[in-house]
């Protein structure tokens, strides 16, 4: 199930603090980038954010490691002949993880689209979870931190732009309207004198 950002900006507005923890943990990076926007029209503060950010992106993570932990190996083992994937790739995996734990995990922060099924893969090559917390905690301190900047600035510029919109919308309505009675006074005029 996924949400609009609208939806998610009216639930984080109503419910605050409260729904910030799942709502990061299900939408990731777009309800993160919503807090810091809604943090900088003061309804957050932006530490207690950047914390909450931080421990739920992790615990998202966990989700997916465990789903790889718990789940992958039997999933692999029955359909993974349909992906060209089979056990012998699944010792690979694992010896990847092995030797290259940190920077792949580092690496799955970094690439959004893939990180999902990176998180997977290291909870399939039964990486320790230790080990696992240890190097995606470690890239989600910058990249909630970067996140919440850019909602938080990008926010503070939509603030102002939308301000300026507003006043430009008054505006071109106000001389629409000056523009609309000018010309039906002109027509009457023309009326009148002939």
């Amino acid at each position: 199930m996924s949400f609009t950002p609208e939806q998610i900006i009216a639930l984080l507005i109503q419910y605050k603090y409260l729904i910030l923890f799942p709502a990061i943990v299900l939408e990731g990076p777009i309800a993160t980038l919503l807090a810091g926007f809604l943090s900088s029209l003061g309804y957050f503060y932006f530490l207690m954010i950047y914390l909450i950010a931080i421990i739920a992106d992790v615990f998202g993570d966990v989700l997916y490691y465990a789903l790889g932990r718990w789940g992958g190996t039997s999933v692999i083992k029955r359909w993974g002949r349909y992906f060209k994937f089979t056990e012998n790739r699944l010792n690979q995996l694992e010896q990847h993880f092995y030797q290259h734990a940190g920077k792949t995990l580092l690496l799955g922060k970094l690439a959004h689209g893939i990180g999902g099924a990176i998180l997977v893969a290291a909870g399939t090559a039964k990486m320790p979870l230790g080990k696992f917390i240890w190097y995606n905690f470690l890239g989600t301190l910058p990249k909630s931190l970067i996140l919440l900047l850019i909602g938080y600035y990008f926010g503070k510029t939509y603030a102002k732009f939308s301000t300026y919109l507003d006043y430009t919308a008054l505006g071109t309505a106000g001389l629409t309207i000056f523009l609309l009675l000018l010309y039906l006074s002109i027509k009457r005029l023309a009326k009148k004198t002939l």
